[in-house]
């Protein structure tokens, strides 16, 4: 269902901070030329944290509008508050998406019984599939691999984008979960490890900049070419790296205005332009990627 090389897409901004929509159907359909499989509008990379709740149902919107059905659409709608991503859950769902990719609750730290009321909730406010996405190291909260399981029994729960980076991880789900349960890294240093251990695709951050070549690492992973997709991945490896030099999307951001993809790198507060050491270090890796 969801499978291969998936964007986490960048939400582009004019100078003012005010989304750019022109800007981001273009981006929509440069990946679809460059041969991305999906894309995920508002996660993490769109800045969701910072936008409101009417940008985030526009973004989703126009991404919706400029793919066409030719491109899997994933709507973001993670959140701290259940009520809230129920509200969110009911609004995206008229659009013509996809799925959900949700995140577990930032900050309020739940229990994993509280997790499962939580995305019980969540599921039951649409018929659509929802990826589960478990990503600690921002939410202060780690889903346990049991919690996934019994989730996974819920009609509608078809996957999860595991950000952990922890290999072991994606063996204890394995072990739990149905051979459809869709499993997808979110870690993009260990997504060529991930899908030749039984992964079945990525959720990437890399994927904004360097479309062609994370697709075809996912293939080269997906039909088991160990050799072939590890001599892929070496030529990105640093890009992997540098795009996480400091908060994304900071990184991902100002190599797209360096490539020429978006005009500006505008981000929303808190977070702040890439530093020069980060400007030099992306450059770097955008370089040895071949893409410079």
């Amino acid at each position: 269902m969801f499978t291969g090389s998936i964007v986490a897409l960048v939400t582009p901004m004019t100078s003012e901070g005010a989304v750019d929509f022109d800007a981001l159907k273009a981006l929509v359909e440069w990946h679809i030329s460059e041969g991305t499989q999906g894309i995920v509008a508002m996660g993490t990379t769109g800045e969701s944290a910072t936008l409101d709740t009417d940008e985030h149902i526009a973004v989703v919107k126009a991404v919706c509008e400029a793919a066409g059905g030719r491109i899997k659409v994933i709507a973001g709608n993670g959140g701290s508050a259940t009520h809230k991503v129920v509200a969110l859950t009911k609004e995206l769902d008229a659009l013509p998406i996809d799925g959900f990719l949700t995140a577990t609750p930032a900050y309020n730290k739940p229990t994993q019984q509280g997790l499962v009321a939580h995305f019980e909730a969540v599921a039951a406010a649409t018929a659509k599939p929802i990826l589960l996405y478990n990503v600690p190291g921002r939410t202060a909260v780690d889903m346990k691999p049991q919690t996934v399981a019994t989730l996974s029994e819920l009609p509608n729960i078809v996957g999860i984008k595991e950000a952990t980076g922890d290999l072991a991880r994606l063996a204890d789900l394995q072990a739990l979960v149905a051979d459809d349960f869709v499993l997808l890294s979110g870690d993009d240093a260990t997504c060529r490890a991930f899908m030749l251990a039984g992964g079945h695709g990525i959720i990437s951050v890399t994927v904004n900049v360097a479309p062609k070549a994370m697709r075809n690492l996912c293939d080269l992973a997906l039909a088991g070419k160990g050799a072939e997709a590890l001599a892929q991945d070496l030529k990105i490896q640093g890009l992997h790296r540098s795009l996480f030099v400091e908060a994304n999307p900071t990184p991902a951001k100002w190599a797209l205005k360096r490539l020429g993809l978006l005009k500006t790198d505008t981000l929303r507060l808190p977070l702040v332009p890439l530093t020069a050491a980060g400007q030099a270090s992306v450059e770097a890796d955008l370089k040895k990627a071949g893409l410079l």
